[in-house]
């Protein structure tokens, strides 16, 4: 369709062309008023419109049968293409939807795992400088727990013996982390993040030593007479 339509388009735009520059070479020379009205520039003028006019139609003509003589062809290719199309959207939109359903998922997920997610901020004191790495951050907190540097050495003694203040150090009974926790889930309660995070750990290992032995000092001392704490 479209090579006939472009075929008939040249034509009839080749026409127009040479009717325009009929009327503007016939202008120009029209200063001879002596003409007969057969050679007068509007006689012309209007052939060249008449010529233009059934060249129009003939493009119409071939356009209005093109469409008639093809209305009904392939209708079983076209119903076929129509469904294979709509299923193909359908499947789209599916996939689609089922994208936004997991990404919602894991958006909630996330959202939860943040809530319930421990600190990992922690600022290190100036009395802390004789330490670094997790034993640094396990004396700030052990202070924001009230605790002195007297009770922040047995504790550093305490967990150097424990994981080597390794957050992912375990032992082959099941416990865990920094303090040891056994099972190691049991640090679940200070964040959702207790394998990973050491200040988890910490804030947790700290609870439990103030909870069943008062101080850091004292679980030392359990430690140093049984051998756990």
């Amino acid at each position: 369709m479209i090579p006939l339509l472009t075929r008939y388009g040249a034509k009839l735009a080749a026409v127009l062309v040479l009717a325009l520059g009929a009327v503007v070479a016939v202008s120009a020379a029209s200063d001879n008023l002596w003409q007969t009205d057969a050679n007068h520039p509007s006689q012309a003028a209007a052939e060249q419109q008449a010529e233009a006019e059934a060249a129009y139609e003939e493009v119409r003509y071939q356009h209005v049968n093109y469409i008639a003589e093809t209305a009904g062809a392939d209708v079983t290719v076209k119903s076929e293409a129509v469904s294979s199309y709509a299923a193909d959207k359908a499947n789209s939109l599916n996939d689609a939807q089922k994208e936004a359903d997991e990404a919602e998922q894991e958006a909630e997920e996330a959202a939860e795992a943040a809530a319930n997610a421990g600190r990992t901020d922690v600022d290190i004191p100036g009395s802390c400088g004789e330490y670094s790495g997790n034993k640094a951050t396990g004396c700030a907190l052990a202070q924001e727990h009230g605790f002195g540097m007297d009770e922040i050495g047995c504790l550093v003694a305490l967990w150097d013996r424990e994981s080597g203040w390794n957050h992912t150090a375990a032992n082959g009974i099941g416990a865990y982390g920094i303090p040891q926790a056994l099972p190691g889930d049991k640090m679940a309660s200070e964040g959702a993040d207790w394998e990973t995070n050491p200040v988890t750990q910490i804030e947790w290992g700290l609870g439990y030593i103030e909870g069943r032995y008062g101080t850091p000092c004292e679980a030392w001392n359990h430690s140093e007479d049984v051998g756990w704490y």
